[in-house]
């Protein structure tokens, strides 16, 4: 890669210890002349391209911007399936989530710098007009003090930033007096009192109005806090110090820094995930990047770049060795414990990782940051998002993805690192599949299952502040930016924070002269501007080599972490033995079982037990893997386990005036039509059977001939139920439950189980919808009357050719789909099969803690009972490989599936316009739903 050398200082050469131009180098913000030349047959994307996906961002951009200042300003959030605005304490608590909120117009303010990248200035200024007029910073209203710092705070500083950059060229905001700043500085003062602590880390949680101690609060009486709501205060505080000349906030934020790399476990020089904000204890004791430690990391590195205060890269480095050493397995990233960081605490990752590329780009560490990027995106291409917890071997861990904009960062600084086109090529994935599975008439929804395709009501603020930026940028040019982005540096919410900070009003000495950073050793530290001609070998395949060998690692392999012998030697002693990796027929896997402490016995019924016992292994190292390895099988069994139950259905209305825009979770049944074998799904309009709960023959057939009976839960089984219906006619069933308020977004997914007898005779498919969701369906009969379902296993792409017909064939045809949503939930499943009044529920038994053996040398746990018993071994039923050779390839099936339900559509279209007309209508319908929660 061909990169020019900073600006005053020569390439390779060791630089001052306050390094500006440095800085600018390392954010990868780089001209279009020092990137890396488009590798042979890499199809350099052209500028016509780029352009016509820049101006489809920022009509996305203005699709999601209209739908909240049109349906939900002045909330502080958009609900986009309901088409209006989250107001906290008036919608069912969504735990944590919810404190977010404050009732500040929290979209707006997120979105103001947003508007400006995207050279929306008319609109920002309205909207800073909005914001100093409506906005009211004291209300009795406990928020989250970590994200009202990153999103409110961090908001009213980017928008205070761009808005005198604005002002200096002389065309807008020429009104503007501060006004965002002096806000900014009311919330500063805000937030203060959460900083009463001994320790210095702030409570997680603060009263806008009361503080924290007042009788009013109603809170202060938390004792933890995690790692990165503590450690990500220093830009904005440091920014609000800088800007006022008030030097209280930097003070306080540094105080809370300064504890955290006090409080490090000093062997591995990793942080937990949780500490106590008292004691400085660790409470949650694995170590990871993603979510509770990833932007504390992030700030580190960024408060150097900023302030220019050594200390922070001095710590920053060290956490890196640490992190590169223990946590990265590449291309994975695996949570390991503090106290023992060989050992890994769990064998799923986070999504919020996906930030950690963009900042190895920053610390100028490529090869990684590919390399983790490239993994990432073969997730994403598997699942069209990032579910926000996926496994090892990349099977889907937490299904929810809730548009978070990480990918997109990393991919933005990736690209403006290597100039490789292939990251335009995954920008334009990530457009499309945000138009395809998450665009709706109100904005974009969120995904509540990325199998299904489901959708929750919640369009959080940072999709605006961040998604679009992002994207943005990924696909301008230079002179499509109204001002130089070179200027500024991102906080972690993409607000803009101007560099000259690094030189204003500094009240705070910028090297920390403790002992203990003066006895460091300074050739530990990348001290020098980097040598861009060796950062990149001129090699213009250099990125493409790293990513191939990837390119397959989801769907055709189980890969195993690259061991750090093997990383630092090339040869060596071979990796420890994962639990993913065993098989009971390798002799080389017995032995090293045995090394380990661990036995394996042959059950009678065919399965393998294994138990381990400390006293018996080779060395203490070997009975450490031992450990670890029963906690890998028991973790993997368990999911294993999980994954036997029927994944969720879709129930899908596809008639006038949904259009397959809405989606609903539903449970599946353990008999009848595998609609996951039958692609097209079962498509009918529906009807109300008599008597309503099927129990016995239909006296209505005529109504229920060739439709899907709807029926209610109770009074007899589901099989009976089934049999009844299809007796009449019927092409399919829906039992919704008679629980009053049951939602699926509260309970665990149900399965329907048979009556105990053969149930062969059962052809058609059932699905069982809670009461919230059935509800929806028998509020569009009453309104629309004939109302057309789709039962499938996942809901089908939407046909976009529907919304580009004339008024008149949408008349004809009213009944066709055109979208794609549902709602669905990862939790695990409960059989059910007798339906009396109380419902005979056995939901699946729940697991052991994964981590239950820890505690121990030795420990025992059964996977066979699932409760543990008998101390001074452990063990675990070891569970079939995750993969083998044969398993179906997902791209292969997604092929199939997309094909199938383009034909299964039919040609008849609807208007956009007349949809969206007919939609205003339904909103008093939708209204009835209750909030979705978490």
């Amino acid at each position: 890669m061909a990169l020019s050398a900073a600006p005053g200082c020569r390439a390779g050469e060791r630089g001052p210890r306050w390094r500006r131009p440095w800085k600018l180098l390392a954010l990868g913000l780089l001209s279009a002349s020092s990137v890396l030349a488009a590798a042979p047959g890499a199809g350099a994307m052209s500028r016509e391209e780029k352009r016509r996906l820049g101006n489809q961002v920022l009509e996305m951009f203005d699709h999601a911007y209209s739908n909240y200042m049109e349906h939900a300003y002045p909330a502080d959030e958009l609900m986009p399936l309901t088409c209006r605005g989250r107001v906290r304490g008036q919608e069912p608590s969504r735990g944590d989530v919810d404190d977010a909120l404050g009732k500040f117009s929290l979209t707006l303010i997120d979105t103001l710098d947003t508007l400006v990248v995207l050279n929306k200035t008319k609109e920002f200024e309205e909207a800073v007009k909005k914001v100093i007029k409506d906005v009211n910073l004291d209300n009795d209203i406990v928020v989250s003090v970590f994200e009202t710092n990153i999103r409110v705070l961090g908001g009213l500083l980017g928008g205070h930033s761009v808005a005198i950059m604005l002002k200096e060229k002389g065309e807008y905001m020429q009104w503007y007096n501060g006004e965002l700043l002096h806000m900014a500085k009311e919330l500063g003062y805000k937030l203060l009192p959460a900083f009463n602590t001994t320790s210095g880390l702030p409570y997680p949680r603060v009263n806008l109005k009361f503080g924290v101690r007042h009788p009013e609060a109603r809170t202060g009486t938390e004792t933890d806090t995690c790692t990165a709501c503590a450690g990500t205060l220093i830009l904005e505080f440091a920014a609000l110090s800088r800007f006022t000349g008030t030097s209280i906030f930097e003070e306080y934020a540094r105080k809370a820094l300064d504890f955290i790399w006090e409080k490090r476990q000093r062997s591995s020089n990793l942080v937990g995930v949780t500490i106590n904000i008292h004691t400085g204890d660790w409470v949650r004791k694995d170590s990871g990047v993603g979510a509770g430690i990833d932007s504390y990391y992030e700030y580190l590195l960024k408060a150097y770049v900023l302030l220019g205060d050594d200390s922070f890269l001095e710590r920053f480095n060290t956490h890196y060795d640490a992190i590169m050493r223990y946590i990265s397995q590449p291309p994975l990233l695996l949570d390991v414990h503090i106290h023992k960081p060989m050992l890994n605490a769990r064998t799923w990752m986070d999504s919020l990782l996906a930030f950690f590329p963009g900042l190895q780009v920053l610390k100028g560490d490529i090869r990684p940051a590919i390399e983790t990027h490239e993994m990432l995106y073969q997730v994403i291409k598997k699942h069209n998002f990032l579910p926000e917890a996926f496994t090892t071997d990349f099977r889907v861990h937490w299904a929810q993805h809730p548009l978070r904009p990480e990918f997109a960062e990393s991919t933005y600084f990736l690209y403006k690192a290597t100039g490789d086109p292939y990251y335009l090529e995954v920008g334009k994935t990530l457009i499309e599949n945000l138009n395809k599975y998450a665009r709706v008439p109100c904005g974009f929804a969120a995904m509540k299952d990325v199998r299904t395709g489901s959708h929750e009501d919640r369009m959080d603020s940072f999709f605006l502040a961040e998604m679009f930026k992002y994207l943005y940028l990924l696909f301008a040019d230079k002179e499509d930016m109204i001002f130089d982005i070179e200027d500024y540096i991102f906080t972690t919410e993409a607000h803009l924070l101007p560099l000259w900070l690094s030189t204003t009003n500094q009240t705070i000495s910028k090297k920390n002269t403790s002992t203990e950073y003066t006895e460091l050793d300074d050739s530990n530290f990348d001290w020098t501007c980097p040598n861009t001609q060796i950062l990149f070998p001129n090699d213009p395949m250099f990125a493409q080599s790293i990513r191939e060998p990837l390119k397959n690692v989801v769907d055709k392999s189980c890969p195993r972490g690259i061991s750090r012998a093997e990383e630092s030697l090339g040869s060596g002693p071979k990796p420890p033995l994962r639990a993913r990796d065993f098989m009971a027929s390798n002799p080389e896997h017995l032995e090293i079982l045995k090394k380990m402490g661990v036995s394996l016995i042959h059950l009678k019924d065919g399965r393998v037990q294994l138990v381990q016992h400390a006293v018996q292994a080779a060395s203490s190292l070997d009975a450490e893997d031992g450990l670890r390895f029963m906690q890998e099988m028991i973790e993997l069994s368990s999911q294993q386990q999980k994954e036997q139950q029927l994944p969720p259905r879709a129930v899908q209305i596809v008639s006038h005036p949904f259009f397959g825009r809405v989606v609903l979770t539903a449970g599946p049944a353990q008999f009848g039509m595998d609609l996951s074998k039958h692609k097209a799904g079962t498509r009918g309009f529906v009807a109300t059977i008599k008597p309503y709960n099927g129990c016995s023959e239909i006296t209505n057939p005529e109504a229920v001939k060739e439709k899907i009976a709807l029926m209610q839960r109770g009074q007899c089984m589901f099989a009976e139920k089934a049999r009844n219906i299809q007796k009449a006619g019927a092409i399919g069933g829906i039992v919704i439950d008679d629980n009053e308020g049951s939602s699926s977004d509260t309970a665990p997914l149900f399965q329907m189980a048979g009556d105990g007898k053969n149930t062969d005779d059962i052809t058609i498919p059932m699905l069982f919808l809670f009461n919230k969701e059935g509800n929806i369906i028998l509020d569009a009969i009453r309104e629309y009357e004939a109302v057309e379902v789709l039962l499938s296993d996942k809901a089908k792409d939407r046909d976009l050719e529907m919304e580009n017909m004339d008024q008149k064939s949408s008349e004809s045809d009213a009944h066709k789909p055109n979208s794609e949503e549902a709602s669905s939930d990862s939790q695990d499943a409960g059989a059910v099969a007798e339906e009396p009044e109380g419902g005979g529920e056995s939901s699946a038994v729940g697991d052991p803690d994964p981590l239950s053996a820890a505690s121990t040398a030795s420990a025992s746990v059964s996977m066979a009972q699932e409760d543990p018993h008998t101390s001074g071994s452990a063990e675990a039923s070891a569970p079939e490989p995750a993969c083998t050779p044969g398993d179906s390839q997902p791209q292969e099936q997604n092929t199939q599936t997309e094909a199938t339900s383009k034909a299964h559509w039919d040609s008849k279209v609807q208007p956009m316009e007349s949809i969206l007309a007919d939609w205003n209508e339904d909103i008093e319908a939708f209204e009835m739903m209750e909030k979705d929660e978490l």
